[in-house]
């Protein structure tokens, strides 16, 4: 934005002090001025008017004259003291500020690294930088993590159209091959880029926030939840158990039935087959409500669950089969958790398996009918 250059607050900070310091003087000799005309025998007045009589000359100057030559030099003084005082004050004081500055230039340019690190103790400028701080962490790792999301996303998108692109060069290249074979991959790979496509924008619609809110039971959406995945479930050998109490919120009841599918979905895929469990579990307390996922399944180290709710990462090795998912089932849930001002919480368990618990706030009383 153009605007018209201006005084820097250095010297507006010294023109300000300088001019107190002359308001001060010109008040002071003012009320000197007031007691000597309306109490001229008041006993101040009267070692003043001696002190400037000793001063100067009796008889070359008046009392008037002579106390008006030492109001102009008492204010001449106050003049330059209250610049130049004011302008090393001035400078003194918004020191912290060039470093704030220096810091904003850099982050502009892109050095996201940079900190301020303001020493001493807390004040209005220490406060300032530590929250700029605070924020250029925060910045540094969104873009991190954005950079390193838009680089697996174009890794995921890349690999269902060179596949595409690779069956349709065998085919051209193969005129008697069979067409339904082809036909049928390109249906699975099309159907993979579809899912993958989808989950991107439902991770972006959870990070804006951009959804209607209304009151939502997270036991109703646990129940339609495992009844959609039932068949998914019973053709795996799996068993599914839903228990728990009424758990109220508030929110999207699109995205939050997104985000209990996506966990009963790896809770069925990520298991032991034919004799592997799943437990959906509600419950509410007061401030909050909880949902819990549990499935039987392999060990997990503390290492592997710390990077599971990262995008397109798996609790176990890619599957090709028609259920493995994209990689964004956890990192949606958690986009989903926050985007509700709610936790996501992953435990490894002792048997085997994973514990997913998801912590939204209560609806508040006047909405729970």
């Amino acid at each position: 934005m153009d605007r018209a250059p201006g005084l820097s607050v250095r010297i507006k900070l010294t023109f300000s002090y300088a001019g107190f310091l002359l308001l001060a003087g010109a008040l002071l000799l003012g009320l000197w001025l007031f007691f000597l005309r309306y109490f001229p025998d008041a006993g101040i007045i009267r070692l003043t008017r001696a002190g400037i009589g000793g001063a100067f000359a009796p008889g070359r100057n008046s009392l008037q004259a002579a106390f008006t030559r030492v109001a102009f030099v008492v204010m001449g003084f106050l003049l330059v003291f209250g610049l130049v005082g004011g302008w090393l004050l001035a400078g003194r004081m918004l020191a912290p500020l060039v470093r704030i500055t220096d810091a904003t230039r850099m982050a502009a340019e892109g050095s996201l690294s940079h900190r301020i690190r303001m020493p001493g103790r807390t004040d209005e400028f220490r406060e300032l930088a530590d929250a700029f701080d605070t924020m250029l962490a925060r910045l540094e790792s969104q873009v991190a993590e954005q950079e390193r999301f838009a680089a697996n996303a174009s890794h995921e998108l890349r690999t269902p159209l060179a596949v595409t692109q690779t069956l349709l060069d065998v085919a051209r290249n193969n005129p008697l091959r069979d067409t339904d074979e082809l036909v049928d991959r390109l249906h699975l790979v099309n159907a993979r880029a579809i899912d993958l496509t989808e989950a991107l924008l439902l991770l972006s619609r959870a990070d804006r926030r951009s959804f209607t809110r209304e009151l939502v039971d997270l036991a109703l959406l646990a129940e339609e939840a495992t009844e959609t995945l039932l068949p998914l479930a019973e053709k795996r050998g799996l068993t599914v158990e839903t228990t728990g109490d009424a758990a109220a919120t508030v929110g999207s009841h699109t995205l939050l039935f997104q985000l209990t599918s996506n966990l009963v979905h790896n809770a069925i895929v990520h298991n032991h087959a034919d004799e592997g469990t799943v437990a959906v579990t509600t419950s509410a307390e007061p401030g909050s409500v909880t949902l819990t996922v549990e499935n039987t399944g392999r060990k997990l180290t503390p290492a592997v669950i710390s990077t599971l709710a990262e995008p397109f990462q798996r609790g176990s090795e890619r599957s090709r089969s028609d259920h493995a998912g994209v990689g964004l089932g956890l990192a949606v849930v958690k986009s989903i958790a926050e985007a509700h001002d709610g936790t996501l919480t992953l435990t490894a368990r002792p048997s085997g398996g994973l514990r997913v618990t998801v912590r939204l706030p209560d609806a508040p009383p006047d909405t729970v009918g």
